[in-house]
């Protein structure tokens, strides 16, 4: 190997490791080597579409819209604004996120009926009322629906728009109904399946969004003040435009979220290309030599 090859590996190595500690937090090395080294039967196997989804870096996009549109549910709001703790301790959340995804899509069944049943456990003391005097409760199965397809739905899109093999119609469609496992024993009643059934569950939430006060600061924190070093800034504004870019027109309205020009918006989607695939570049496993 030359010189040149060695410092890309050196370079790509600490990206990787800088771009994963943050994603998984100080047990990330310890979650990784159980999720993945211990023997056992798995909800998905390795040809599932969810592994595909899952795995790639396209989810740094679809994280963030999942987040914004979550948000305009008032009472799904309510509940993150008031235990979540995402100021706080924004990373520790998405610590958490990102072993539950990791566990229930990679490791073994009974890992990731455990990670059901903490998530289950934690719901069960969300309750609440909100300004407004609506009760909220985390565990109400509708409300989970409306967590769930928002998830889904942003995921699925990212993966479209910035996947590195974006999956055929069947593809994704067995990637809804991958997600319909864990969403069932999340709690969530008749989860959709397919395409299809994902566009109609989302029409028929739209009745219950609305923007609040809650959710506009919650954008504006996630946006405009995510608290990283200043050299992780510029990728990571590219990464939110991404993902304000692939919100319907209805979901940036309500969260008074700008308008992109024709030819703004036209240099956005490449530009989270590149960047999605230089974090793939950087988080893949190593080569071995020969």
């Amino acid at each position: 190997m030359d010189s040149s090859m060695r410092a890309a590996s050196r370079l790509r190595e600490r990206l990787g490791s800088a771009v994963f500690a943050r994603v998984a937090g100080p047990a990330g090395p310890q979650n990784r080597a159980l999720i993945h080294g211990t023997p056992g039967p798995r909800w998905f196997g390795p040809d599932r579409p969810i592994r595909a989804v899952h795995g790639d870096a396209s989810m740094f996009i679809g994280g963030l819209r999942a987040l914004l549109l979550q948000s305009l549910h008032p009472l799904a709001m309510a509940a993150v604004e008031a235990h979540s703790g995402y100021r706080g301790d924004p990373w520790g959340r998405l610590q958490r996120t990102s072993t539950f995804l990791a566990v229930t899509t990679y490791g073994t069944a009974d890992h990731a009926q455990q990670a059901v049943d903490r998530v289950r456990s934690v719901h069960a003391q969300v309750r609440g009322v909100t300004r407004s005097g609506e009760p909220y409760d985390a565990a109400d199965p509708h409300l989970l629906g409306w967590v769930h397809v928002a998830e889904v739905d942003s995921f699925l899109l990212a993966h479209q728009r910035y996947g590195a093999e974006p999956l055929d119609g069947a593809g994704y469609d067995g990637y809804i109904a991958d997600m319909s496992r864990v969403a069932e024993a999340l709690g969530v009643a008749d989860p959709p399946r397919n395409r299809k059934e994902l566009v109609a569950r989302i029409g028929a939430y739209r009745g219950e969004l609305r923007p609040t006060e809650e959710a506009r600061e919650a954008a504006r924190f996630i946006l405009l003040h995510p608290p990283l070093p200043w050299a992780a800034r510029a990728p990571y504004a590219v990464l939110a435009a991404n993902s304000v870019a692939t919100l319907p027109r209805w979901a940036r309205t309500s969260l008074g979220l700008p308008r992109l020009s024709g030819v703004a918006e036209a240099c956005v989607t490449p530009t989270g290309g590149a960047l999605t695939a230089a974090i793939r570049w950087a988080m893949a496993p190593p080569r071995r030599p020969l």
